[in-house]
């Protein structure tokens, strides 16, 4: 089958040849964007006369026919063809005849294939900038469920102070956050349209790039047309904004599975994202939290692929640069589906605060209570830390903790230490008072999902 660009060959490529060049079973997911940037371009065309008004009606008409066909799964793509692009000019021609190659007048597969990936990567950023928003509203709701409920709070995987449940899930509202602003930062990057920058040079045809940049709902275009064809920072910097997602949300999975194991017992996941086990018929595994904690490898290696396939690259369009597609398509998959699963998972968990509070009665997490207890007394905080470290000493070599120790034996560590300790050293009253701004006391929570409520 003769190539569209193959008029200055005289030896086609072995079958196995064309199909490790090709694209096209990868980036016919640009089906769409490609059939819009011609819709642009052949609009403009007929607007500069660069070709007759029935031309243009011609092509366009052609081209819409091929949308829909596209819609309905109904197109067929050749790897002789390579990729999306040349796949649509041979589906047009062979559908309007001749005049469906004047569509590439004035541009280049290398405008074409850079235009196809920011319209692609902007609609795909608004839908996870959306899925981000849904996920925030999960949380929101199930901290503002659980504000009240005590949990213990962790250093080094070891219990620290009591908080509220309501305030660590709120850690990640505001993670999220962050990951949305970068989201929507890397979008002035990626709304810029290369269309009309041609293969590097431009084009001598009076062309109207900031016409199709507006037809396309771009805000701007690239001023240089070598920085319009190479650039795939937009690309990088999603891929970025991604993995720093896919770290937050791995963050939370393996909390999730450390509290749904047995040994936490704080949640229980729904049914409908746990599975069991082929042969322990008792097991219910959080496999969806595993599986995102997993994927998020997969996410790293999509950025470091692309920063490697760049570093090196003289300008401006090099073969290598389709490598960028594939990384991209499967983070937008990755990132949306784990989206997706986490908010229903956290929709649907239940939390067992009656746990989560037995375990704050029965540790050593209110010893920064008796500490800052004694400093509020008057006693400097170096030596009120030294004074609780030994009483929690003494209390593990007697198999007790802080609240049983009886007032007599609290005054021969300090006369400072009366009756009103055992207030201090409740986990509830630890967590209430803790109302310094951005703090765990309830009244600051509430306060910090007042503010989120006004965000979203």
């Amino acid at each position: 089958m003769t190539k569209l660009w193959g008029g200055r060959f005289q030896q086609t490529a072995e079958q196995w040849v064309d199909a490790f060049g090709a694209s096209i079973h990868f980036d016919q997911a640009l089906v769409l964007e490609d059939i819009a940037g011609s819709l642009a371009h052949v609009q403009m065309l007929g607007e500069q006369s660069i070709l007759s008004r029935v031309e243009a009606e011609q092509i366009t008409d052609g081209l819409l026919t091929l949308r829909e066909q596209a819609e309905k799964g109904e197109l067929s793509f050749q790897v002789e063809q390579e990729d999306i692009h040349l796949n649509l000019e041979k589906l047009l021609i062979d559908l309007i005849g001749p005049v469906g190659g004047k569509l590439h007048t004035g541009r280049s597969r290398n405008d074409q294939v850079a235009t196809d990936m920011h319209l692609y990567l902007k609609a795909r950023t608004v839908e996870i900038i959306t899925l981000i928003e849904e996920f925030q509203q999960q949380l929101l709701s199930q901290a503002q469920q659980h504000i009240e409920t005590i949990a213990p709070g962790y250093t080094h995987l070891q219990r620290a102070q009591p908080i509220s449940f309501g305030h660590h899930l709120m850690t990640y509202f505001w993670m999220l956050e962050r990951d949305k602003a970068r989201f929507q930062d890397g979008m002035k990057r990626t709304d810029i349209s290369p269309l009309g920058a041609g293969a590097l040079a431009g084009t001598t045809f009076p062309i109207d790039r900031e016409r199709t940049a507006e037809l396309l709902g771009f805000s701007s275009i690239y001023e240089n047309s070598l920085d319009a064809v190479s650039d795939r920072d937009f690309i990088v910097e999603f891929l970025s904004a991604s993995s720093l997602l896919m770290t937050h949300l791995s963050r939370l999975a393996e909390e999730i599975i450390l509290w749904s194991s047995q040994e936490f017992s704080f949640i229980e996941l729904s049914d409908a994202f746990s599975t069991g086990s082929s042969i322990m018929p008792q097991k219910k595994n959080p496999d969806m939290a595993e599986l995102i904690r997993g994927k998020t490898g997969r996410v790293y290696g999509n950025l470091f692929g692309l920063l490697t396939v760049l570093k090196g690259l003289p300008l401006a369009y090099n073969k290598d640069m389709q490598e960028d597609k594939e990384g991209m398509f499967d983070t937008v998959q990755t990132v949306t589906g784990s989206l997706k699963i986490f908010a229903g998972m956290i929709q649907s968990m239940t939390v067992h605060a009656e746990t989560m509070e037995v375990a704050v009665a029965s540790d050593f997490s209110n010893a920064t209570e008796l500490a800052d207890y004694l400093a509020t007394k008057g006693m400097p905080f170096r030596e009120s830390h030294d004074v609780t470290g030994r009483v929690v000493f003494d209390c593990i070599q007697k198999g007790i903790f802080l609240k049983d120790v009886p007032l007599e034996a609290y005054q021969k560590y300090s006369s400072l230490i009366e009756q009103d300790i055992y207030v201090a050293l409740s986990p509830r009253e630890a967590v209430r008072r803790r109302n310094s701004l951005g703090g765990t006391g309830f009244e600051q929570v509430a306060l910090q999902i007042e503010k989120a409520k006004a965000l979203l």
